[in-house]
């Protein structure tokens, strides 16, 4: 198994088609079906299912895509620090950010880099904190904009600042559920104190900030449920479970409900924004430049 068939394997995956692949990579039918065949008999299982106008991924074709991906990713990533440090200042670099991160600080940022470094691109990947961790640790990513908490020990960082407002960029903490569980609370704020008999479902990431907030208040949050998905604890909210605690900036990822979200004026429960990258991994020279360019005061 090689690089070349794993692209022969994608395009295909991609195409749905044997032929239309072939057209695209610029080669025949017969040796891309070859070079397919190759590759399952060397793997030892089915990849594709052919029809008569299309093909199907198998769940083993499902896995080697998704694997595949990432190789090819990561061979495009060794290709780019390789000619980074043989060119200098030219090249891309791959960016995850949170989406507070991606309206507040990052437009205004790439611009001023581009002014000094015209002949950088940019590839921009939005997500949550743990996805973007997870293409970090892959390799996919070469820095990310995340919340806070995080791994100290895996990731060196930089605090945030908004140098307009010189506040730091924090996301703070909203209580998302049905409004009968508001009973006569029509402001749209709420205090954690109100919140102190409620039923609360939490993303196990803020576990910690969410009890020591409410130790700090004087009494123990009733958490009826703890889970690993922003979208899992508004689902539980819409059900009319509970209240969902999470950072403002993820509360409107359930579209179609009736759920009402109010801002919880707890400072202590507010989640900062840094800028992140691996320890002790390779940085391009790109990367550097613009991380030191959070560093330096504008």
């Amino acid at each position: 198994m090689d690089i070349r068939q794993l692209k022969y394997f994608l395009t295909v995956a991609e195409e749905g088609q044997i032929t239309s692949a072939a057209k695209r990579l610029n080669i025949s039918q017969p040796p891309l079906s070859q070079q397919l065949k190759l590759l399952e008999n060397e793997l030892g299982v089915q990849l594709l299912i052919r029809n008569s106008r299309n093909v199907e991924l198998t769940e083993a074709g499902i896995i080697l895509r998704n694997k595949s991906e990432q190789i090819i990713e990561l061979t495009k990533s060794a290709i780019r620090e390789l000619t980074d440090l043989n060119k200098g200042f030219k090249g891309t670099l791959n960016i995850g950010t949170v989406g507070s991160c991606d309206v507040k600080i990052l437009p205004k940022k790439v611009y001023d880099f581009r002014q000094k470094y015209p002949n950088i691109d940019f590839q921009v990947w939005r997500s949550d904190s743990f996805r973007i961790m997870d293409l970090l640790n892959n390799g996919i990513l070469d820095i990310g904009f995340v919340r806070a908490p995080f791994n100290l020990k895996l990731y060196d960082s930089v605090l945030i600042e908004d140098k307009i407002s010189k506040h730091y960029i924090n996301d703070p903490m909203v209580a998302v559920a049905k409004h009968e569980f508001y009973k006569e609370i029509s402001e749209k704020k709420i205090s954690l104190e109100e919140l102190k008999n409620s039923p609360l479902i939490i993303h196990r990431r803020y576990e910690n900030i969410i009890i020591d907030a409410c130790t700090k208040k004087g009494f123990v949050p009733n958490i009826v449920c703890k889970n690993d998905d922003i979208v899992s604890s508004l689902t539980w909210a819409n059900a009319g479970i509970g209240i969902a605690i999470v950072p403002k900036t993820s509360s409107d990822l359930m579209y179609n409900s009736d759920l009402e979200i109010k801002e919880i004026t707890e400072p202590a429960m507010e989640s900062k924004s840094y800028l992140i990258w691996i320890k002790n991994r390779y940085l391009s020279n790109i990367a550097r430049n613009f991380i030191e360019s959070f560093r330096v005061e504008s």
